[in-house]
């Protein structure tokens, strides 16, 4: 019950019978949402032993937050969201850390070899079978068994539907359970309750996704006008889709089962596009700063016979880039060509499965006015490379 550091430190060191020296340790406290008040004494390690770095974990830690009767310290820790691994850092994790300098260094004049867009496409496959989860990566490594990730995925899964019972004196669990459920389904599409429980009110559904939300479990993609920066001025409340935190989890979710190896490279998904869209979204904010809370954007227009529709809208330096989404090589991109009409845009991002390029659009509406503007066609895999690629 202390506030005194060195007073705590001198009880760790005590109960586990260790000497613990300062200038060469940290203190790594885990499952902090078990005891979330010892965040309040996290003021006096920053003012009265700051030489000591303290870092905190939890799961579902905003779920004890909502709530809480502490005071936090304000101004005295820093927050760093973490986001599943990416591509890039599974490919260091499986040892392809020649890849990897290669994503890294590509520049769009040169073209890629097809062995290497490929072998890049091969280990997507992979990524979208393990996904980013540590636990799920490192036994991929170790053991190449997909059962053995399945079940971790399935573990994982099972502790968030543990720590939801912990909490239902807020909110009714099965409310966070089946909303937690219906979110692979309902990918790359507008996210309506009715969808999750026609027969609940829709307001007890809201509370859930807004807590999966701030549990980072699941993000919303939010509907903005897309007319400037920031693209939050202009966020629609009511319209947003929503992507989930990793693309593995989103497989076993959808039930999906892998016994071997075989079975992963040849795997086709009935909801490819979808996956896609959740897969780009994912890696969208692994290439956000740590301190920045996750946020993604894209644009809608729900006019009845014209709908459109940009699956993710950007901010590179100072301007808006859309960026259309799609699980092959091609695919039509009108709603791209009103997007850039609309916004007089001149740069426009497609992400899909063929080799890298870059292109001149010249066409014309049915009102016979020029679109004019630069395509820069890249493959999945250098998603992580997009701001890179479009500042060169």
């Amino acid at each position: 019950h202390s506030n005194d550091p060195q007073k705590i430190l001198l009880a760790i060191k005590t109960t586990l019978n260790i000497t613990i020296d300062i200038a060469d340790s940290i203190l790594f406290l885990d499952e902090i949402q078990a005891a979330p008040e010892i965040l309040a004494k996290l003021r006096w390690f920053a003012e009265d032993l700051p030489e000591l770095p303290v870092i905190t974990a939890g799961s579902l830690l905003e779920f004890v937050l909502e709530d809480h009767e502490f005071s936090m310290p304000v101004g005295r820790i820093s927050y760093f969201f973490l986001e599943p691994m990416s591509f890039q850092e599974f490919l260091l994790a499986i040892g392809r850390d020649n890849l990897c300098d290669f994503l890294e260094t590509y520049v769009l004049d040169d073209p890629i070899p097809q062995p290497i867009h490929e072998l890049l496409w091969e280990l997507l496959r992979e990524y979208f079978i393990v996904g980013g989860m540590p636990a799920a990566v490192d036994s991929w490594v170790n053991k190449h068994d997909p059962s053995k990730v399945n079940e971790i995925h399935r573990d994982l899964l099972a502790t968030y539907r543990n720590d939801f019972a912990k909490y239902k004196g807020r909110i009714d669990s099965a409310r966070l359970e089946e909303t937690l459920a219906a979110i692979p389904k309902l990918l790359g599409q507008k996210f309506k309750y009715s969808a999750v429980n026609s027969d609940v009110a829709a307001t007890s559904i809201k509370q859930a996704l807004n807590l999966l939300c701030k549990a980072q479990l699941c993000c919303k993609v939010n509907s903005s006008a897309g007319n400037g920066i920031p693209l939050g001025a202009e966020v629609k409340d009511k319209t947003y889709k929503v992507v989930f935190l990793d693309v593995g989890l989103v497989s076993v979710l959808l039930d999906l089962e892998l016994q071997n190896m075989s079975k992963v490279q040849g795997v086709h998904f009935i909801n490819q596009g979808k996956l896609t869209e959740q897969l780009v979204g994912q890696l969208l904010q692994t290439i956000r700063p740590h301190y920045y809370e996750p946020k993604l954007y894209y644009w809608m227009r729900e006019k009845s016979g014209a709908e459109a529709e940009i699956d993710y809208l950007i901010q590179d330096n100072m301007r808006i880039i859309p960026i259309e989404v799609k699980s092959g090589s091609t695919g039509t991109l009108r709603s791209l060509h009103n997007f850039m009409k609309l916004r007089n845009l001149k740069t426009a991002v497609r992400i899909n499965a063929d080799y890298p390029s870059i292109t001149t659009v010249n066409i014309k509406d049915h009102t016979g006015a020029l679109i004019n503007y630069q395509l820069l066609s890249i493959p999945l895999y250098l998603t992580e490379q997009i701001h890179r690629l479009l500042r060169l």
